[in-house]
């Protein structure tokens, strides 16, 4: 039977450490050439490829999979660039199409992989990497339910257990500037967090045009696929999968102590399409010492945009992130970050950087249960605002509500889910499989 991140969890751990052995012995003992593989080549898959590649010249690209022929020619294309060419290696018999690519990935001899595919899958596809004894990079968010979650928590131990590593893609605690401002903040340069906000209004990303239909003969998932950032069991709605950044950043300012509860609101004004997202969201999630940390998101063509976290502290205010300040309480300015000259400050480059970096030196870098707790930060403001509801964390946290199967194939029916209405009681967010 194949195993899904729910019969991982019925069975336990010790019978996949014991098939894995042999893989994992070979994932502690980092080779001269780092072979990887990347999964999900879209906008940001090939963005980690190149950065991956950029990290360490004895990096080659051995294998790609995708669900669509579109995504492996992307991380072609990457791959086949001149800084990479001589370290492309991954020829048509190593380039895996469908919904079972990774598989074929992680199966091919690969040391590392990217896990970069829409974020419903990458619960399973972590758990199928570190059983095989894989390093992994894992793309935000790391999940779009509580079940996810909990598979990517079992996952992490198990790494933890098998000596692999695990890097998570919240790219912006890895800005210089950033950085260096949070970790003002926490070691008490504006006093003691009294509240904070942070806010991501942006455009829609890669809304679904009202003319666009699915074709005749095309199943409901090839078609929801194709355009994943529209419907919530791939994407985890638009606070989880773009807004997931400042969530996350409201996390590393509390020290990534755990929230009390959520109270959100949120619905759905601009978009009339035949996507089930909410186009903006409010969440206030309360934690203790009664600080209480505010985030604003929207998806809305022809709106104000701005994305900008701002922590205040008994002392003073700290503003983020690119250009970091910290004001008083009089409102002058007495630190803002300034790049150095020289120095790396791409932070998706740093990551990678920084990830290499480890694996060289034989030290095993482990963020699964850190990317874990702030994905589930953000499915804790949604639950909120679509239950209408103040959900605390500890009642959240045991949610068995689970978006979709993980056997989900091209041709099924699989309508879409209506949009939640706060106040209205509904057994599930899961819409039903029409076999």
């Amino acid at each position: 039977m194949e195993q899904t991140r729910r019969t991982v969890l019925k069975t336990g751990t010790a019978a996949s450490l014991a098939s894995a052995l042999p893989n994992i012995l070979k994932a502690q003992n980092t080779p001269d050439q780092i072979k990887i593989g990347v999964i999900g080549c879209g906008g940001r898959g090939s963005g980690a490829l190149a950065q991956a590649l950029s990290a360490d010249p004895n990096v080659v690209l051995w294998a790609i999979g995708d669900a669509f022929q579109s995504g492996i020619d992307n991380a072609v294309r990457v791959g086949n660039q001149k800084p990479f060419a001589e370290r492309m290696l991954a020829p048509k018999e190593r380039q895996f199409l469908g919904l079972d690519a990774y598989l074929g990935v992680i199966a091919s001899g690969v040391d590392l992989v990217l896990l970069c595919s829409p974020p419903h899958f990458r619960p399973q596809h972590l758990r199928a990497a570190v059983e095989a004894g894989k390093h992994s990079f894992v793309e935000k968010p790391m999940a779009v339910d509580m079940p996810g979650i909990h598979s990517v928590m079992e996952s992490a131990k198990m790494a933890q257990k098998n000596g692999t590593a695990i890097q998570h893609g919240f790219c912006w605690r890895f800005h210089p500037g950033t950085k260096e401002a949070y970790e003002k903040v926490l070691a008490g340069e504006i006093g003691e967090v009294r509240s904070i906000y942070g806010t991501y209004m942006s455009n829609p990303v890669s809304p679904l045009a009202n003319g666009v239909v699915k074709p005749e003969g095309m199943g409901d998932v090839e078609f929801q696929l194709r355009y994943w950032q529209n419907f919530e069991w791939i994407n985890g709605s638009p606070l989880v999968e773009q807004c997931i950044h400042t969530v996350d950043k409201v996390a590393w300012a509390m020290n990534d102590v755990l929230p009390i509860a959520a109270v959100a609101n949120g619905g759905r004004i601009h978009r009339d399409d035949q996507s089930n997202l909410y186009d903006h969201y409010n969440v206030t999630y309360e934690y203790p010492n009664g600080v209480m940390a505010h985030v604003g998101q929207r998806q809305m063509n022809g709106t104000y945009s701005d994305v900008t976290d701002r922590v205040y502290g008994e002392n003073g205010v700290m503003f983020s992130p690119g250009r970091c300040s910290i004001k008083n309480r009089k409102g002058e300015t007495i630190w803002r970050s300034r790049p150095e000259e020289g120095k790396e400050d791409n932070m998706y480059q740093i990551c990678h950087n920084e990830f290499f970096r480890a694996l060289r030196a034989g030290k095993i870098i482990n963020t699964g249960e850190y990317m874990a707790k702030s994905t589930a930060l953000g499915l804790l403001g949604r639950e909120a605002a679509h239950s209408g509801q103040r959900v605390t964390w500890e009642d959240y946290w045991k949610n068995e509500d689970d978006q979709a199967p993980d056997d989900l194939q091209f041709g099924d029916s699989f309508p879409v889910a209506p949009l939640p209405i706060p106040g209205k009681e509904r057994a599930s967010t899961r819409p039903s499989r029409s076999e």
